[in-house]
Formats: C-alpha cells, structure tokens, sequence
C-alpha cells in the first residue's frame, strides 16, 4: 500500500514542482487534495446527511414523545406512543451505524495520507544535496515522520465540519425558533459566540503553538539522536552531567510550549461540560422573562438540540479548526523539507559531461536501463574504442595557455590519454577542466581551478594534509559537491567506499550485496580479496549474521572492510576508494591493496585516497592536493619530493601476500555476538527482539504515572475538584426537572380544581392564581384545548428558581475550568518527569545496551511514546474520566426517576465491562505491536541519512525505498488493526446503548400510568440519548487510555535498566582530587565479557603498566585492543582487578574514574554546538588554554572562532581533522593516563608525526597507550602490548620483541615489507639507545 500511495502523491507532487514556473508555489495540500479527494468528498457526503437529517430529527421525535405525556392528555391513543418511540431507537440505531462507518473510513483516508507522505519525505532524503543535508538532522526527520504526520490522523476526523458546521447552524436555529420563538435568538447567539471568536481563536492559537512544539521538539529529537550516536564517547569523557541539563533545558522550552496547548484543550474540554448547559440556561431564562412557563416537551427537547448543537458547533467545528490549524503545520513543515534543494542529477545518466548553471550535456551515449524484476539498475553496454577516444579528446586550442604547474601536469596528463585510449577496453572516463566547486550555502569554494584527467583503467592515488580536499574531490566525482564554474566530465559506473564505514542492520552478506544478484564465484572471490574469510569463519552464523547498527558487533576493522567489499562486489567502470586503509592494520592493509585493489580491480578506473604512502610506488599516477587545489599530478618518482616521506617509509613492492598466504592466527571473536547469534551456528542470526509486556496494563503502571508528577495531597485535590465540578453540573439538571415538574404540576392542579376558584398549595408551598376562559367546563385536551391557564407566579417565587440556576451554572463553570487546569498541570509534570528519568536511566545504561537495542528503537520511546504522553494520554484520560463522572450522573438521575431501571443498567453493565474485557485483551497488544513496529521506520531512516553517499554511489535507491515501504507496511497493517478493532468496539458498546434506550423508552409505555409527568420522561430520554453517544465514546477513551498507556508502560521500561553503577563495588574508596599521582596501571586475572552467557573477550589479563610509560597496543583485527579500553573505562562487567596507584577502580565513583582518563576514541564524534561546546562542555576552561590545544594539533589555522558552529555529526569537518578536534580534547583535560584508539589513523603521514611530536611534548610526564595500525607510530614506545584472542602474548621493549625472530610481532613487522621493516628496526634501536641514555642521565 506505501508504495501505491506514494507513487500517486509523488506523481501529483511532481505536477506542482512543474507548475511553479507559472507563479504558483508548489502546494501539498493541493497534491494530497488531488490524490485522496474522490473518497473523501463521498464520506463528507454521508457525513452531511448524517449531522442534517438523522441527528436532528432525534429532538424532534423526542418533543413529540414528551407532548403524548404531558398533562390532561388522553392516553388511550397508545399506538402513537408505540410509534414514536420505536422511531426515537430506529433512529438511534441508524445515527450509530453511519457515524461509525464515517469515522473509520476518515481514519483510514488519514492514514493513508499519513503513510503517503511518509514515504515522500524518505524519497525527497534520498534525492537531498549535500548542503540540503547540513539543514536536515535524523531528528528533524524522526519528528517528521512521527509527531507531524500524526496530525493527519486527526485532522481527517473533523474537518468536514468546517463547512458542515454553518448549514447545521441555521437548520438547528430554525427548529428552536419554531419552538421557543425570539429565546432561540438568545441561546444560538450565545453558542455562536462562543463557537466562532473565541474558540476560533483557541484553536487558531493552537495551531501557532503547533508550529513552536515541532521545532522545538525537532531539536530535542536531534539532541536524543546525537547522543546515542555518541553515547560511548559521552560515557569515556564521563559527559553525562553537562548532557543531561542540556536536554532537560530544550525538554523545558519544549513543555513550555505544550503545557499552554494543554490549558487550551482543558479549556475546550471543560467548555464540553458547560456549554450545552449554558446556552440552554440562556434560552430558557430568556423564553421565560417573554412571558412563557416551562414544558417537558420544550424544556428536554431544547437539551436534547443544544447537545448536538454544541457538539457540532462547540466541539466538532474548533476541533476541525485547531486539527486543521495542526495539520497545515505539519504541511508546511513537510513542503518546506520537500522543496530542498536535490542533488544536481536525481536519476544517474551515464556517460554525461556535468556542466553548471543548467548547461546541456555535450555527450550522452547511454541511458540508464533496469530490470522490472529487481529493479536493479543494470551496467550500460560498452562502447567501442573508438568512441572512448572521441568523446575523451580534448581541444587544446580552445584554451588559454597553463601558466602554473597544476595546468601544465594536467596538460601532460591530457597527451598521455591520448597516447594510451585505443589500448583500454574500459568506458570509465574522469576529466575535469578548470573545475571551481564548493557547498551551496558556503561563500569560500571548497575545491578551487582543478585540470584532472584520470586514464581508463588506471590506479590513481590521492594523497594531502588534513583538510585538503581529499574527500570532496570524491564528492565531486559522485556528483554530491555542485560545480560553480567549469566541466566535470565522469563517464561509466561508480562505486564508492566511503571513509566512515557505513552498514545496516541486516546481514553480512546483504550488506555486501546491496541488493545486487548474488553470485557465488564474484562473492567468494570478494570476500578472500577483501580478507573477510577469517572473519566470516570465526562467526557462528557466517555471513548471515546480523551486523547490528552500523555494524555494531563488528571492530572497526572489520567494518572497513566490509564496506570496501560491498563497493568492490559492484561491476562498475570507476571505483572510488576514501581511505579504505587506514581502519586496518598494516599485514591487512598490504593484502586489500595488492590482491584487491591491484589485482581484482586492475582494468577497472580507480581513485585511491590513502595516507599510507607506502603504496604510492604502485600508483599509475598521483594527485597531490592541498587547501582545495591540486598542487601536482604526476608519477611517483616526479613528485616524491613533494610527498614529504618519512624516514620510516614503509615501501615494498617486492613482497606479495599469496592467494594461499592467510593470516596464521585466528581472529577474536566479535563482540557482543551471542546477543545476535541463534545457539546453532547453522541457523541465521537473529536480532534481538524488543522487549514487550503482555495482558493487561498492571495497576501500577497507573500508580506510577500518577505519583510520577506530583503529591498525593495535590491528586487528592484534582479528584475533589473533578467530584465537585460533575456534582455541579448534575444540579442543573435536576434544578431544571425540578421546576418543569413544578410548572407541570401547577397546571394539572389548576384544570382540576378551576371549578372550585380555590387557591392551590404546591410542593414548594408556593400558590397559584388562576384565571380561566370559555367552555370553563369542557376538559382540558390535547389536540384542539379550548382551556388556555395562565400561570401567575408571583416574582419572587420565579426569581428563587432563576437564582439558584444561575448558581449552579456558574459554579460548574468555575469549578469545571478550575480542575481542567489543574489536570493538565500535573499531567505536564507528569510527562517533564517522566522524560528526564527515562533520559538520566539512559545515560547511566551500560554500553551493552546501545550495542543492542538500535537507535530507531530508543528514539521511538523519545518522540512517538512520548508524544503520546505529552498529548494524547491527558486528553484521552481527561475525556474518559468526565464522561464516567457524566454517566454516573445521568444513572444517578435515572434510577431516582425510575428506579425500576437499575436492573437492566446492571445487566448491561456487566456487559459493557465484559466487552470491554475481551477488548483490551487484543487491543493492548495491538498497541504494543504497533510501537515496536514504528521503531524500524525511524532506524531505516536514521541510517539512510548517515549513508546516503554510498546508497547513491551504488543505485540503491529503489531498492531501499521498497525496504522503507515494507517496514511503513507492516506498521500500517498493525495501525489499521487497531482502528478497525477500536470502531467495532464502539460500535458494539452504542448497540448496548441502543438497547438500553429501547427499554428507558418502551417501560413508559409498558407500565404507565394514569400519571405521568412529562419532565420525567423528558429527563430520562434525553439524558439515555446523550448516554448512547458518550458511553461508548467514554468506554472507548478509557480503553484509549489504556491503550496509550503501552506508551507510559514503555518508558518506565527505560527507567528500570540496568545502571552502570551496579558494575562498581559498595565499598567505595575515596581518593583526592590529584589522583592518579603517577599513572601505574596494573591488570590482574582481567577477564571481559559484553554479557554474562558469552566467552570472554579478555582473558586472565595480566599486566604492570609503570608510571610516565608510553605502551603500544598492537594485533590483528579483532584481537581485543579495544576490549582493553572497554576494561579500563568500565564500559562492561569484568572479574578480576583493574589498579590505578595501587587503588582498584571497581571502588572508585564511575564518572570519576573516567575523568582521570583521556581518550581519543577511534571514531571521532563530534556534537552540533560550537567548538568551544565540543571541546569543554563544562566551561571550565578558558580560551587560551582552548587555543593552546588547537595549535598543538595544527587545527588553529582552520578555525576562526571558537564560537564556530559545528553541523551535526561533525559533517563541516572531515574524518581527520574531527581526530584532532579529539586529541585537542585530551590535551585540554591534561590527566596522568591517555589512551588513543587508533587517533591518527585517518590523518596523513606528515600530520600524524606532528601530532606524535605534540603527544610527546605534551604527555611526556603522563602513561601513555597507543592502539595503533602504523607500526611505525609505537615503534618509540617504551613496551609493545601484543594482543591476540583477547590474550597478551608479547609484552616489552620494541627492540627486544624484535630480537626474537619467531615472535608474533617481529612477524607483523616482516609483513609490512623489507624497507619497512628495516625503518621500523633501526627507529626501534635509536628508541632504545636513547631511553638507555636517559636513564643514565636520570641515574645521575
């Protein structure tokens, strides 16, 4: 259904896009009009008939039942009775079946309005620029697509009665003035204005506030989204604090905002219970200073008219506007994300040269073919050579002569195409020509008069500091980054490998697929090429087993190269490659370089960003880039004085890893793997379900969310209010029976005794005059009643009943306003409370938690669950509890008229709780399923916006989209369940009603008497009428509470997580703030598990780490190097003991234990504040301690201020300057021990000895660990760790690991080639030469 709907909207949307040339804005609303008109114009139809015809013809019926019983009538003509009150139940029942009929088909048109437009937002994302991308968040679209699209939901509901409302109007005042004449005036005029300013203006207000609470739940979302993205890091840096207020605060201004939304819907709720009141007080006050005396058949027909009156124009109109109000809104908001600006082609057309400004495309010889079966896009056919040399001829003569070096190499570069294209077979050509590019939005050009032509076929290896514009020449090149002036000329087939490695939650093999053909022989070879076999052997489920978010059970290694196979798997002519290297060690690295990059892809076009500089001999050409400009394009023996080699180059072109050669030692299992994994191996992974409850919501579920906001003293408060208000209102009632029966009672009395011209006592001992008129003897009669009384009663005995009428209105009034502000006061404390524990359990949960519940999972209890608490719980629990109090009331009055009546009440009673019963049984579940279902949605689309460059890159996204229709089906279906088992259950409830009516209305017939006073039945009637509408909308709000109340369910899951703390001992120790004093770490009988039924990760660690010592951690992928951190900071249970001087971390205080540590995390994260923010969130700090920092990490050049904003996920900084940003960080928080996982993997060879240099200067007095990938970066470290199965194997001196040639480490470093191996030797000899000589000197 998602797909359909979307196609019919898109196309309809698409329609506007083109229309706007013609001064017209694009409209959703006239797309969505288009698309879902045809139903909904049937249903507001029906909806018409059903509000003109069926529910006023109710009052009518009822006017003329109450005549057959007033006073003096015969009742001998009881066919009559029989008639009409079999219409008042026909009619009854016919008002049920269409309304519900109406109200589910316009809960479906909205929810498929809902589902359509989710899935325009998912197509627009995959279709976002890169500058689109900087204004968009994960938790902007979360909000989109759950609080925003929610309002179409609602807003299908009511708004037909915007232009229903003023026909009902005028048909409603001509029925009253038939009745009441001139007072009809007075009643309509009031509910008009009531209706039409001022709860017009409530709703318009609304709709304004609306606007405010997106974005401010917008930004909460983002905020929620980032730290779970972040949460390791948040946890290493002991960030909880700083995080916590910062979205307690934007929860405060969010609440802000709804909590004046609430007092607006008590408002209107409480204007539900006193507005049918008042307005018929009006009239009837009014109808009786005209000179008029009250009837039963005027008095409780008027009430019944007025009901509907007020539910139509006091309830249904402002619910249509404010929803409305609401939903164009969300329109707005949704239109403003759907008109941002796209990529410069949505639909890839190969072999196309890119021009600026809308240029036409010189050559186009192919066009984009698919495959209806799988939709997948299938490679063009190749072009003869011929072809290839025409359209990649260049005319020289066209341009002006080169003055610098970058246009002469380019030149060159241009001849030796020419010289080689009748020998290449491939059609991947790469030509730019004085390429100028740079982010809309951004005035500086990010890549700046750029002449590059890269030869088919060909390895071509792009190398530059950090922040020289290595990988948005690639963005380029995938046509991400705009050209402001010049061709970029890309033909064939991209693949692309993105620097961050970017998975989905599925399996391994899957995200190597990407929704290409498997093929065995292809896969195979891909996953030896890309050294994943060892891997693959060591999981139990192989390549079928899940990888987690973002490849969360994998190491960092692992991922890379799973990303890199997923780009090589692809058949395409050009394979760009950012820095696939730099994740992995070094004997891993040579092996994807030789047998994958050199050998597997040798015909194919490819661009290599690397900074391992080792491999550049074997590049066919090399471009070296720098501040966004190509400073030299050439061979390597041209330009290797220019590439700033180190002395500890590690070039070997001579030695090749084998096709049989596999690395000798088996790699560590992944972590976190048995959460994931089924216990039989040949049995396909699993994800680990979510957590659901099952049967009825538990009463303490209720108590806790009522405790959760306030005091039993203030709820005791509410529930007085609540009692008194509905005791209020209930006294109009019977205030006003009591003086209509009165009325009736003087007039029975004055026909009776006339004759005898006495003065009559009444029941109030008031008297009545009496004056009478011809035919004085003739009875009174009903037809043509010749006997006209005028009742004088005298003033003041009127008076009496006026007054203590107006007080009771307007003491319901009071008291009804009153404990709706109240109700939704604590329901908003309720709700701030909530929110900030679920966040504070949160932040204290262990990393196991993140590694296996997805982010989508957690955000859903963030936005949909607690949406649902902030807005529709106080409604629905509010709506549940006035209308239980309304129907204990309307019993209360019913059984006093007719006590015979509690008996079939308590018959349908047990009836409507045992409907009730059965309901809730499904329905809770329902409710369940339908939050976990949503919680997909919001993961699929969170990972989407992460890897949308490789999603393109690879033509996925048609296949993704059907991916995204899936998951919106299979919530859609549960959605849908739930609507339809909700309406049959009110519809089942208003049959009950029915029935009760039908007995109220056929025992006046049945047992009647010869007196019956028409007040009574007027009363009975017309309250059992209101009751067979609101008791089964009362009963269904109850179960809706119950039903939102899964959501309250679901957050207090959050509240009752495990804590971090529960990992640390009772006993604390404490120590003074100077500790540690030295930085001795000692590691005793360590063992590490993620979880307690797995197989350790670390085990019986042993280790002395000596104070000032510098410690490099080395091994292969998977070894358990990060493990150890995770040991060191407490990131999970261990046995056994961790010291740092001497003191056992397990009774050290969590957070201060890890802000006595520094971090530098191998995935550098990086929040959207400014950079001040991201460097010291607590502000204890000042600047020049900031700048210092910077300037240590050679970043100070590239930021201006320290107030520069940071976009989110770090996206204005590349990979390795957000690394240094990191290490800045720890030079700041200056402690005794640093860690650095792998820190300066992701920066080139030049900077990363800077930053070493930095490190040593300023570390020198601290323990320093280096978990590193470079051999060459710990080769002056006092002790090499090696790791191997979570075991240290190899312990000391680089030199002495070294001498020993069987050792594993000399073994790694023999990998890494003879000169390699010979730098690495001789800088581990002048270490050690110079540490001897240091000792020496201490010694003396």
């Amino acid at each position: 259904m998602s797909e359909t709907l979307a196609d019919r909207l898109e196309r309809n949307w698409n329609n506007e896009l083109r229309n706007k040339d013609c001064k017209t804005k694009p409209s959703l609303n006239r797309a969505i009009f288009k698309t879902f008109y045809k139903r909904y114009i049937f249903i507001g139809i029906l909806q018409f008939f059903h509000c003109m015809c069926i529910r006023m013809l109710q009052p009518i019926l009822l006017a003329e039942y109450i005549r057959y019983y007033e006073a003096g009538k015969d009742k001998e003509d009881s066919q009559l009775g029989w008639i009409l009150s079999s219409l008042i139940v026909v009619t009854a029942f016919l008002n049920i079946l269409i309304a519900h009929f109406n109200t589910l088909s316009c809960y479906r048109i909205g929810m498929r309005v809902r589902v359509a437009c989710c899935s325009l937002i998912y197509r627009k994302l995959l279709k976002l620029s890169q500058a689109s991308l900087t204004q968009t968040t994960a938790g902007q679209l979360v909000n989109l697509l759950s609080n925003d699209v929610q309002r179409f939901d609602n807003a299908s509901i009511y708004l037909h009665y915007i232009w229903i409302m003023p026909f009902h109007f005028v048909l409603a005042f001509y029925i009253l003035f038939q009745s009441v004449g001139l007072a009809a005036i007075a009643g309509m005029t009031m509910i008009g204005l009531q209706a039409i300013p001022l709860q017009g203006f409530l709703s318009r207000l609304q709709g304004k506030l609306r606007y405010k609470i997106a974005l401010r739940t917008d930004h909460r979302i983002k905020l929620m989204s980032e730290i779970i993205s972040g949460i390791q890091v948040i946890k290493l840096y002991a960030w909880e604090l700083p995080f916590q207020k910062v979205v307690e605060l934007a929860r405060k201004l969010e609440l802000d905002v709804i909590t004046k939304t609430s007092y607006i819907k008590g408002m209107s709720t409480g204007m539900m219970v006193f507005t049918e009141r008042l307005i018929l007080y009006v009239t009837l006050v009014t109808h009786v200073f005209l000179g008029n005396h009250l009837t039963g058949d005027i008095v409780f027909s008027l009430a019944q008219i007025f009901n509907i009156v007020q539910h139509y124009v006091a309830f249904s109109f402002p619910n249509a506007i404010a929803t409305y109000s609401e939903a164009r809104v969300s329109v707005q908001r949704i239109e403003k994300f759907l008109l941002l600006e796209e990529t410069t082609e949505n639909e890839v057309q190969l072999d196309e040269i890119w021009k600026p400004n809308g240029l036409e495309n010189k050559t186009k010889t192919g066009n984009l073919k698919t495959d209806k079966s799988r939709n997948d896009v299938i490679k063009q056919d190749d072009l003869n050579n011929e072809e290839i040399a025409k359209s990649n001829a260049v005319d020289n003569n066209t341009k002006e002569a080169p003055t610098d070096s970058n246009n002469i190499t380019a030149k060159d570069s241009q001849t030796e195409v020419k010289n080689n294209q009748n020998q290449q077979n491939s059609t991947a050509i790469i030509q730019l020509d004085d390429c100028n590019a740079s982010w809309v939005g951004q005035d500086t050009l990010a890549l700046e008069n750029l002449n590059l032509i890269v030869k088919p076929g060909s390895l071509c290896c792009v190398v530059g500091n950090v922040g020289a514009g290595k990988s948005s020449l690639l963005h380029l090149l995938l046509k991400e980054m705009p050209v402001a002036s010049g061709n970029a000329e890309i033909k064939g087939n991209v693949s692309y490998a993105s620097q961050e490695p970017w998975l989905f939650n599925s399996t391994i093999r899957d995200n190597i697929l990407f929704g290409k053909p498997y093929s065995q022989d292809r896969y195979d070879i891909v996953v030896r090429v890309c050294a994943l076999e060892a891997d693959l052997d060591q999981l139990p489920s192989g390549d079928k087993t899940l990888v987690g978010e973002r490849g969360a059970i994998l190491s960092g290694g692992q991922r890379a190269r799973v990303n890199l196979a997923r780009a090589v798997y692809a058949e395409d002519d050009i394979y760009l490659l950012d820095d696939p290297l730099s994740a992995v060690d070094t004997h891993v690295g040579k092996h994807l370089f030789q047998e994958c990059i050199k050998k597997f892809l040798k015909d194919k076009t490819r661009i290599l960003v690397t900074h391992q500089l080792q491999f550049l001999k074997e590049a066919d050409q090399i471009v070296l880039m720098k501040e966004g400009k190509i400073m030299e394009v050439g061979k390597f023996d041209t330009i290797e004085n220019l590439l700033c080699f180190a002395e500890n180059n590690e070039t070997d072109t001579d030695s090749n890893i084998t096709k049989k050669e596999k690395p000798d030692q088996e790699l560590e299992r992944s972590v976190h793997l048995d959460s994931y994994v089924g216990p039989n191996a040949d049995k396909d992974a699993e994800e680990e379900d979510e957590l659901i409850e099952k049967g009825a919501i538990p009463t303490s579920t209720y108590l806790e969310y009522c405790r959760a906001g306030t005091g039993v003293a203030v709820l005791i408060l509410l529930i007085i209010l609540l009692m008194m208000a509905q005791m209020a209102s209930n006294a109009c009632d019977l205030w006003l029976r009591h003086w209509t029966n009165n009325e009736e009672i003087r007039a029975l009395h004055a026909h009776r005794q006339y004759l005898n011209n006495n003065t009559l006592t009444f029941e109030d001992n008031t008297t009545l005059a009496y004056i009478v008129t011809d035919n004085e003897t003739e009875p009174l009669s009903y037809d043509d009643d010749p006997v006209v009384i005028y009742l004088e009663i005298d003033e003041k005995t009127r008076n009496m009943y006026i007054i203590v009428y107006t007080f009771c209105i307007l003491l319901s009034i009071i008291l009804t306003s009153v404990r709706s502000l109240l109700y939704y006061k604590v329901c908003m404390n309720t709700s701030k409370a909530l929110h900030n524990n679920m966040f504070a359990c949160i932040l204290q949960a262990p990393m196991r938690f993140f590694d296996t519940n997805p982010s989508g999972r957690i955000l859903n209890r963030f936005s949909k669950d607690m949406g649902a608490i902030d807005e529709l719980l106080p409604t629905a629990a509010l709506d549940a509890i006035q209308i239980c109090l309304v129907l204990f009331g309307i019993l209360t009055m019913v059984f006093v008229v007719v006590p015979l009546m509690i008996v079939p009440a308590l018959v349908l009673s047990v009836l409507f709780y045992f409907c009730r019963s059965i309901y809730l049984a499904s329905a809770q579940d329902i409710k369940r399923l339908e939050g976990i279902t949503k919680a997909p949605v919001f993961s699929h689309t969170s990972s989407t916006l992460y890897g949308l460059t490789t999603i393109r890159s690879s033509k996925a996204e048609r296949i993704i989209t059907k991916e995204f229709d899936t998951l919106q089906d299979q919530h859609t279906s549960t959605w849908f369940l739930y609507l339809a088992s909700s309406e049959a259950f009110g519809f089942y409830l208003d049959m009950i009603s029915t029935v009760f009516l039908a007995f109220v209305t056929f025992q006046f017939l049945v047992f009647q008497s010869g007196f019956t006073l028409s007040g009574n039945v007027g009363l009975v009637i017309s309250q059992s009428l209101i009751l067979a509408g609101m008791l089964q909308f009362g009963i269904r709000q109850s179960a809706e509470v119950a039903n939102n109340m899964v959501s309250v369910e679901r957050v207090l899951q959050y509240t009752k997580l495990d804590k971090e703390d529960s990992f640390q001992s009772i006993n604390r120790t404490n120590v003074d703030k100077s500790w540690p004093h030295q930085g001795k770490i000692l590691f005793k009988n360590v063992y590490l598990r993620y979880a307690a039924d797995e197989m350790p990760v670390l085990k019986n660690l042993n280790l002395e780490i000596r104070p000032k010592e510098k410690i490099g951690v080395v091994g292969r992928t998977g070894a358990g190097k990060s493990s150890l951190i995770a040991a060191l900071f407490r990131l999970a249970p261990l046995e056994g003991t961790i010291s740092i001087d001497d003191v056992d971390t397990s009774t050290v205080d969590l957070k201060l234990l890890r802000t006595k540590m520094s971090i530098i995390p191998q995935e550098p994260v990086l929040f959207s504040a400014t950079v001040r923010y991201n460097l010291d969130p607590f502000d204890a700090y000042d600047d020049a301690t900031l700048w210092n920092a910077l300037e240590n990490v050679k970043l100070k050049s590239y930021i201006k201020d320290l107030s520069q904003e940071v976009n989110e996920g770090g996206s204005n900084f590349s990979v390795g300057q957000k690394q240094l940003i990191c290490l800045a960080r720890a030079i700041i928080r200056n402690n005794k021990i640093l860690v650095l996982d792998e820190a300066t993997a992701n920066i080139d060879e030049n900077t990363d000895q800077l930053v070493q240099a930095a490190i040593r200067s300023n570390f020198c007095e601290c323990t320093v660990l280096t978990i590193a990938h470079r051999l060459n970066t710990i080769t002056d470290s006092d002790r090499v760790l090696v790791m191997h199965d979570g075991q240290a194997v190899e312990f000391g001196p680089p030199s002495e690991l070294l001498a020993n040639q069987e050792g594993v480490f000399a073994r790694m470093v023999r990998e890494a080639g003879p000169e390699a191996e010979a730098a690495i030797r001789q800088a581990a000899q002048e270490a050690a030469l110079k540490r001897t000589r240091q000792n020496q000197d201490d010694a003396c």
